[in-house]
């Protein structure tokens, strides 16, 4: 196996931060090393303490003076959706009538699936994200072509086929027994397959009727072990909705404790307008509320309350997410900026330190992953992040007043962007600046092309 030594400036947590001070919540080592065995981290510690024990001649990257993070991990997105950022919708319903259903359709076509599969994995690195949970769309060739793009790179991924039979165009439906069928079908070609995990994904319960749900059951009762992810609770016209069509359910979180979709694997993307009764539920069932502040506040959906959930008498298990599409960014840090914004105007306040927890070991722990990811503890994975927090003039300039970690790390989140991603590695392979440079080349190759017919056209 091939061994490295990575020098940096190193920065992880043991648990989550009580507060700005609360400095036994994290390690952080200001001339750190890790050495990496493969694709593991085998030590982590002062520079001098592994350099001692590291063997002689071993390749060595300095990225001095940079912080070294684990991976960032994104708990909610949508593969089938990168072409249709930035659309312009009055709403959740309305986006994904008018911009992402027919999208969606789109990926029944493998080649284009495969094409997208190829963009969306470089923009997940380029941005420091290592693993992300993600909705494919409900064809299984959306699914191949997400996790065969998860193995090519050795990314720790979990996704699913959409099972969604009603409320959609026609090339989005499928049927509770093709729903389940070729859900069994996914889980049997990638799940444990590399890195990749796979998630049972009814879409939620406006797009799933009481047959499809009961499909989505039976898998879960068939694969206990696995992810469960849908939607809950983001709009207030589809918490309506959903009632209209689950008439007999007590409210929205009902109809997933109904079929047996609550535990502490399920998922549920934004959970913005819970009722307490639905809070409790959810923390006696240990499921996640997975926060998706630039989305939520590009559909005006609402502020989801997350600290309130957190310090609950039934704390309500958090996770935070870009949801690509409807997030407009694929920055975690970007992500977290708003997450922060958005606890202001609850009079709430998110520090820094629970920012980068969140998008580490938090996250890992709500995934059930921490033994593996979001953390540099040796045994653990080697997916890491290289942050360089004077990337652009103005980070640069501001550099110059920081004087603490916690200062640092709140400019990253508040200026942040993959620009101030330096490096992004995988399973110990650097990925980031590789993954730059063929598409300079391509661009490149690209401009060569078309400028003869930009010339056609100016004439």
């Amino acid at each position: 196996m091939t061994q490295m030594l990575i020098r940096g400036r190193l920065l992880s947590f043991k648990r989550a931060p009580h507060s700005l001070t609360d400095t036994d919540s994290y390690a952080y080592e200001s001339d750190g090393a890790l050495l990496i065995d493969g694709n593991t981290i085998s030590v982590a510690g002062s520079y001098g303490t592994v350099k001692a024990i590291a063997p002689e001649g071993i390749e060595e990257i300095d990225h001095r003076p940079h912080l070294i993070l684990p991976g960032f991990i994104d708990m909610h997105l949508h593969f089938p959706q990168m072409q249709v950022i930035a659309s312009y919708a009055a709403n959740l319903l309305e986006w994904l009538n008018t911009y992402t259903f027919p999208e969606e359709c789109r990926f029944v076509e493998s080649e284009h699936a495969a094409r997208i599969a190829t963009h969306f994995y470089d923009e997940l690195l380029r941005h420091g994200t290592t693993t992300a949970v993600a909705y494919c769309s409900v064809h299984k060739t959306s699914a191949d072509a997400f996790f065969a793009e998860a193995l090519k790179r050795d990314m720790c991924m979990v996704g699913g086929k959409v099972m969604m039979d009603r409320n959609a165009p026609q090339g989005l439906l499928d049927t509770p027994q093709m729903g389940y069928d070729e859900t069994r079908a996914v889980i049997a070609d990638w799940h444990g397959k590399g890195r990749c995990h796979v998630a049972i994904t009814p879409r939620f319960a406006i797009t799933s009727t009481p047959a499809q749900m009961k499909a989505a059951q039976a898998l879960a009762q068939e694969f206990p072990d696995l992810h469960i992810q849908t939607h809950l609770s983001e709009n207030h016209e589809e918490i309506r909705y959903t009632g209209e069509l689950y008439p007999d359910a007590r409210d929205y979180t009902d109809i997933y404790v109904h079929y047996g979709l609550l535990g502490p694997k399920t998922l549920l993307g934004h959970a913005i307008h819970l009722s307490d009764r639905e809070a409790d539920v959810l923390s006696e069932a240990g499921a996640v509320a997975v926060h998706c502040p630039t989305s939520n506040l590009f559909l005006g959906s609402g502020l989801f309350p997350m600290k309130s959930l957190m310090r609950r008498e039934k704390p309500v298990r958090v996770a935070v997410a870009t949801d690509i599409g409807g997030g407009s960014s694929y920055s975690m840090l970007r992500t977290m900026d708003e997450a922060y914004k958005i606890q202001q105007l609850l009079g709430e306040r998110l520090n820094p330190l629970e920012s980068f927890y969140l998008m580490t070991r938090g996250n890992a722990e709500a995934l059930s992953m921490a033994e593996r990811i979001g953390t540099l503890e040796p045994g653990t994975d080697a997916d890491l992040v290289v942050l360089n927090a004077a990337s652009t003039p103005a980070m640069r300039l501001r550099m110059e007043t920081v004087k603490t970690l916690g200062e640092e790390l709140f400019l990253l989140q508040t200026m942040g962007d993959d620009r101030a991603v330096v490096e992004t590695y995988v399973a110990g392979k650097a990925m980031k600046r590789e993954i730059e440079r063929l598409q300079d080349t391509d661009n490149t190759r690209k401009q060569d092309v078309a400028g003869p017919i930009l010339a056609v056209h100016q004439i």
